[in-house]
């Protein structure tokens, strides 16, 4: 009987030992790269849809923030037009108001001051006297409706009507013992067409904010009924 030989451990028994020299079939090969195409096609078409995607979010961002600014300017055009159509409004309305009225007091001079000497004869019926200037041209007509207004008002007192010619035709001062009140449509007016003025003003945008003359200056004449 022969010798016995040592075992030195330098065979490799694992399963895959026989196959790692084996040559790849070309089918198998074939197949191979075939799926590494594949993954690798549909690895780059992921790719390229993620930027796909994110390239349309950062131009819709984009819209959405050029529309955006596209309707805050179109807010402020909208305010500037808002104010200067109110503005052009209030002109209007004013300047018409103004006309209104000196065709009312060319027509009815005394129909104001009347109004005004009626009310404080109301409240003064224990004054002794109450004093009304007038322009000179009214002063036959205030004598005669004062006076009767007086009374009818129970007023007791003295009535005086004085003739003053520098009192434009529907103002008057009326005076009494402790007092007295002034109708000065010169004066009115002018205070009204500050105070227009400051709102229009006030309501246009800085670069058109400057003081302007009457938007209406030469009305025609209010035709008479």
């Amino acid at each position: 009987m022969g010798a016995a030989q040592k075992f030195l451990f330098d065979t490799d028994f694992s399963p895959d030992a026989s196959q790692a020299d084996r040559p790849v079939a070309a089918t198998e090969h074939a197949i191979k790269l075939a799926e590494a195409e594949s993954k690798g096609f549909a690895d780059g078409f992921t790719a390229a849809e993620k930027e796909r995607v994110a390239e349309a979010d950062r131009r819709t961002a984009a819209a959405f923030e050029q529309i955006g600014d596209g309707l805050a300017r179109l807010a402020a055009g909208l305010a500037g037009v808002e104010g200067r159509l109110e503005a052009e409004a209030v002109e209007v309305a004013a300047a018409v108001a103004r006309k209104l009225s000196s065709e009312l007091i060319a027509r009815e001079p005394f129909a104001e001051i009347a109004a005004l000497a009626t009310d404080c004869f109301k409240q003064l019926v224990t004054a002794p006297h109450i004093v009304v200037r007038v322009n000179d041209s009214l002063l036959v007509t205030a004598k005669e409706r004062l006076g009767e207004a007086a009374r009818t008002r129970g007023f007791e007192g003295r009535l005086v009507v004085i003739a003053e010619p520098d009192i434009a035709p529907g103002d008057c001062r009326i005076e009494w013992a402790d007092g007295g009140l002034t109708r000065d449509s010169g004066k009115t007016e002018a205070a009204i067409a500050e105070m227009v003025s400051r709102y229009v003003n006030a309501r246009l945008p800085t670069a058109h904010a400057q003081p302007r003359g009457p938007i209406l200056p030469e009305l025609g004449e209010i035709p008479h009924e």
